[in-house]
């Protein structure tokens, strides 16, 4: 890994790894640049025109980047299975991470037709413009809905080709590539199940939190720790220790995602707020809404939440976000990721992890759930 060395021979990572998840996710940084350059060198190889308009906006919008939650959570599981010395596959394993986010991104944009993803046109919109732009024969919607498909399958790939180059290297390889495998076709199964719901019209509280579970509790944090600590070879305790507080700080990360996409800030956010509402889409605020308008006989609730087969007109969005407040919904989807987080943290404490990592995993457990710290018990 020849082009990597540079960003993984800083003091600190030389003398036993990066000391904090911070440090792991500014050192990634570095190392997804040298994939990036590497890959981008490739493509030129290939075909200017696809480097230049599918290629570069791949690693464009990966470079752009977000808070890098799943390198600093690899780390953590890293650290917590004994993990320790040279930190590149641990490093170049979070870019492969940023790689497949890259790729679930830019077609879940292309799924829910999103036009604002990290505070700049989603991909599939940046090329429809480019059609325009050009003057190009036929559908712009269709050509950069398609365009956008390719640039996700693009990302994918990068991310596949370098953790097969990290597998064949890894002491632990075949571990860490069940990981692997288990993560990418989870993510297909949430996206698929969460595009049938929304077909079918589904409501229930039980199948919002499968969906939530599939499509990003487990690739954003319960498979990063445990890639982190599979690379680490930690023993099957730790594994499922790992496995658990993944499990539930994923769903709160969730839970905290569907609270901003109905009353966040988009100048914060970088998406649209809203667009779940106005497509009355299966989350688990939205199921527990309905649930709480049913049982209290409000009509008007139920009739505003109900799944439907016509988009919401922009006014009545306003009554949906009504009806999570007046339900108690939003109320008690914040009293489900405080004890989500809760529980992410006992289940944390029995790896035996160091009081440092315990420390830091707790951070980035507030970061996720957006539980303050002082609401979170802190790690001992």
């Amino acid at each position: 890994m020849r082009e990597l060395r540079s960003a993984t021979e800083e003091p600190a990572e030389r003398a036993g790894g990066p000391l904090t998840a911070d440090a792991a996710t500014r050192a990634v940084r570095r190392v997804l640049d040298e994939v990036l350059d590497a890959r981008m060198s490739q493509a030129y190889d290939v075909d200017a025109v696809f480097a230049r308009e599918v290629a570069g906006r791949v690693s464009a919008f990966a470079r752009r980047g977000g808070k890098r939650l799943r390198t600093a959570f690899a780390w953590c599981g890293w650290r917590a299975g004994g993990g320790s010395g040279d930190p590149g596959p641990l490093l170049r394993t979070g870019a492969a991470l940023e790689l497949v986010q890259t790729c679930a991104l830019v077609h879940d944009d292309v799924m829910d037709r999103s036009h604002l993803r990290r505070g700049a046109p989603a991909m599939h919109v940046d090329l429809a413009r480019m059609h325009r732009d050009e003057g190009m024969a036929g559908s712009a919607e269709a050509f950069g809905h398609s365009a956008a498909v390719l640039a996700g399958d693009l990302a994918l790939a990068w991310a596949d080709d370098l953790m097969t180059e990290i597998v064949l290297d890894s002491p632990h390889g075949p571990r860490v590539y069940r990981e692997w495998r288990a993560m990418r076709g989870e993510m297909v199964a949430g996206q698929y199940r969460d595009l049938k719901a929304q077909a079918a019209g589904a409501s229930g509280v039980d199948e919002a939190l499968t969906i939530a579970t599939l499509k990003s509790a487990l690739y954003t944090v319960e498979r990063p720790l445990a890639l982190g600590a599979s690379l680490a070879g930690a023993d099957a305790s730790v594994m499922t220790a790992l496995r658990s507080a993944g499990r539930c700080t994923g769903l709160a990360f969730q839970l905290r995602d569907d609270l901003l996409g109905a009353f966040g800030d988009p100048a914060l956010t970088g998406k649209p707020v809203g667009d779940d509402l106005r497509a009355r889409k299966l989350t688990y605020l939205l199921a527990v809404a309905l649930e709480l308008g049913r049982a209290h006989g409000d009509e008007e609730a139920v009739a505003a939440l109900s799944p439907g087969s016509t988009t919401l007109p922009d006014g009545a969005v306003e009554g949906v976000r009504a009806a999570l407040e007046r339900t108690g919904a939003r109320d008690e989807v914040e009293a489900k990721i405080a004890e989500l987080a809760d529980s992410a943290l006992r289940h944390f404490d029995e790896t035996g992890a160091q009081p440092a990592v315990r420390r830091e995993f707790a951070a980035l457990v507030a970061r996720a759930s957006g539980i303050t710290t002082g609401c979170v018990r802190e790690a001992v």
